[in-house]
């Protein structure tokens, strides 16, 4: 774009858009020792002190490009490619001996030290995390619009999973004081949006011309009568007979498998994706495909090209009225959103994180509940205090995790780590990996090639959230819309922030008040296989800077809101992306991934117990879901007890 087309879109203005502690820029760049550990400027707080030990450090108040962040992959990248740590580098023994380390500071890992805690009153946990803050995907986003400080998930979004929470997770869940259909009825506040409905964004480089469409029948839930269906299509820059097809798609009943059980039925509809079946069984024309396109981004980070027909019935799709399938999952379905033991806390699950990290630091928040923790403000220098039972460690880039000695005979294993391009060496009688699986082989190569071989399958989904701090949403009130679907832009959706009061925080209610909007974006490469789609995804994020991410965001608003009077170079007063290149555990595919025999899937395989070493996170559950990461936690620990 030209320097005038900036201007208008606002990228000169003076926004909360950078990094910034106590003033001083961080993770935007900055000297980088041995090229791959990135320099911070921690040196003016003194080099005798970690950053998050100084007054004032802060994380979830930081904006710009989060998510993994700058400083918080290099070392794992120079780790992988055998550049770091360099030959001859020898790190400083702390001399610190811990009952348990854990490498990994999200949920999972998170979960781990608790269980271990509670099995071993007296025992002391160091828990190592890369990123500036804890929770691993589960951050929290603090953004301020006109003084006012609005909420955010900065990763997973709810608590959510497509089977019933187990014992021990909901049992953790019930200890936390979290009660999922309680805190919905208390705190949701469904009226807020009542007048406002849903629409579709129909950008040019897609669909010819830029157009918004409201009143999408059905909302984001799919629905809808014939009348409101033809109504809806008749304003959009879509053929009439694309429009046609999307009419027949959505209100006809017709059992395209006639003569087949409802066994047969969904075989057949795991074996195919859903753009192979709307192409190739309910015989729409692939004009009519970009307007579904994007529509299974949220759960499995790609398109309907790569998710079957099967999970796409299971969430309510439209072309299966007619198929009369019998209610349930199947073998060959992927993880799809069943239960509804649901709550979204106004910073996603970074809640769940705080209250974990709280209950086990209990210097480090006031507080004593499920409500109180959403306002409680954490300090982060009682995180890693020498007498505490259970410290957080964070900035610190685990980069080896090893026996000293053989795996069966070993009192000890060492974990190495860098911070601030320091390597240090601390000592675990036990350690839990609740970190991403693909990393585990680098970081412990005495592990059987078999097992390493099995943790290097899964390719996690890249994904993107992003909050948009506006001074108000008037524009949304004008159009009629709190959520538009933007099938063909860089954010394939935005909203307007779900309506949540607890704990002393109120969410915006009129109009004029600001308020947060949210987007997503799933990078991908349709046509290719999903893992190879996530991998071009991952590279998109790594390659993106933060300006094209800023570029894109104004853009897609004053496109999408514009003639709601919304000017994006006014109205925008802070932008937070969540970059997550390897972000959400990857769940077998199975259009591309093979039935694996009972105890023999790589998930399985992998995580193993190695000495004294055991490996938790959802990656070892292959399910993208917090309920997973505590399962996993408990087993990793279960394992380590009972060797």
């Amino acid at each position: 774009m030209s320097k005038r087309s900036d201007r208008k879109l606002g990228m000169d203005r003076n926004i909360t858009r950078r990094d910034f502690l106590n003033g001083v820029a961080v993770g935007t760049g900055g000297v980088v020792t041995g090229s791959i550990v990135p320099g911070f400027a921690w040196e003016v707080f003194g080099a005798s002190a970690a950053a998050q030990d100084q007054p004032g450090y802060y994380p979830p108040a930081l904006t710009g490009l989060r998510g993994s962040h700058v400083g918080s992959f290099e070392a794992a990248h120079g780790v992988r490619d055998g550049k770091f740590p360099a030959k001859g580098s020898a790190p400083a023994d702390t001399k610190e001996l811990y009952d348990l380390v854990v490498v990994g500071g999200g949920i999972s890992g998170l979960a781990a030290a608790y269980f271990w805690r509670a099995k071993n009153p007296g025992a002391r946990i160091l828990i190592l995390d890369n990123h500036d803050d804890f929770g691993g995907h589960a951050k929290r986003n603090e953004l301020r619009a006109n003084g006012r400080m609005l909420l955010a998930n900065g990763g997973t979004w709810a608590i959510e999973s497509p089977f019933p929470y187990s014992k021990v997770a909901r049992g953790l869940m019930d200890d936390l004081g979290i009660d999922p259909e309680s805190l919905a009825k208390k705190c949701y506040r469904a009226d807020v949006y009542r007048s406002l409905g849903s629409g579709v964004f129909f950008d040019k480089q897609t669909f010819v011309v830029d157009r918004l469409v409201t009143n999408l029948p059905g909302g984001r839930s799919g629905g809808g009568s014939a009348q409101e269906w033809r109504a809806f299509l008749g304003k959009t820059p879509l053929s009439a007979e694309v429009q046609q097809d999307i009419l027949r798609l959505e209100t006809e009943t017709v059992d395209y498998f006639p003569g087949l059980s409802s066994e047969q039925k969904k075989d057949n509809l795991s074996r195919i994706s859903y753009k192979k079946y709307l192409l190739d069984v309910v015989k729409v024309r692939p004009e009519t495909i970009p307007f579904y396109q994007t529509r299974t981004h949220g759960l499995f980070g790609v398109g309907i090209d790569a998710v079957s027909a099967l999970d796409c019935w299971a969430l309510f799709s439209p072309g299966f009225k007619g198929l009369q399938l019998e209610p349930g999952p199947y073998r060959r379905m992927g993880y799809t959103p069943m239960e509804a033991y649901e709550f979204h806390y106004p910073d996603g699950n970074a809640t769940i994180a705080r209250m974990l990290v709280r209950r086990m630091i209990p210097a480090s928040a006031p507080g004593h509940d499920a409500e109180d923790i959403v306002m409680a403000k954490f300090s982060y220098s009682e995180l890693d205090k020498a007498d505490s039972p259970v410290r957080i460690r964070l900035s610190s880039i685990v980069v080896a995790a090893q026996h000293a000695g053989s795996p069966g005979e070993a009192q000890h294993a060492d974990v190495t780590y860098v911070r601030d391009g320091q390597l240090s060496t601390v000592h675990g009688k036990s350690v839990i990996m609740a970190c991403w699986n693909m990393m585990i082989p680098y970081l412990c190569p005495e592990l059987p090639e078999k097992q390493k071989e099995a943790l290097k399958y899964g390719v996690k989904v890249p994904l993107v959230y992003t909050s948009v701090a506006i001074r108000n949403w008037k524009a949304f009130a004008r159009l009629g819309v709190h959520n538009v679907a933007c099938p063909g832009m860089y954010h394939y959706q935005m909203s307007l922030d779900l309506p949540v009061d607890i704990g002393g925080y109120e969410s915006p209610k009129k109009s004029g008040e600001p308020i947060l909007v949210r987007m997503e974006r799933t990078p991908c490469l349709p046509g290719l296989p999903e893992r190879d789609q996530h991998r071009a995804g991952r590279g998109d994020l790594l390659s993106t800077s933060f300006e094209t991410f800023e570029r894109s965001i104004r853009d897609q608003f004053g496109r999408v809101l514009g003639d709601g009077g919304f000017d994006p170079a006014n109205d925008i007063t802070a932008i937070t992306v969540n970059r997550w290149p390897h972000g959400y555990a990857y769940e077998y595919n199975y259009l591309f991934d093979p039935e694996w025999p009972k105890g023999e899937s790589p998930c399985q395989v992998g995580r193993k117990r190695f000495g004294r070493i055991a490996i938790a996170n959802s990656d070892a559950g292959a399910a993208a879901y917090t309920d997973q990461a505590m399962d996993q936690a408990w087993r990793a620990v279960e394992e380590l007890h009972s060797a």
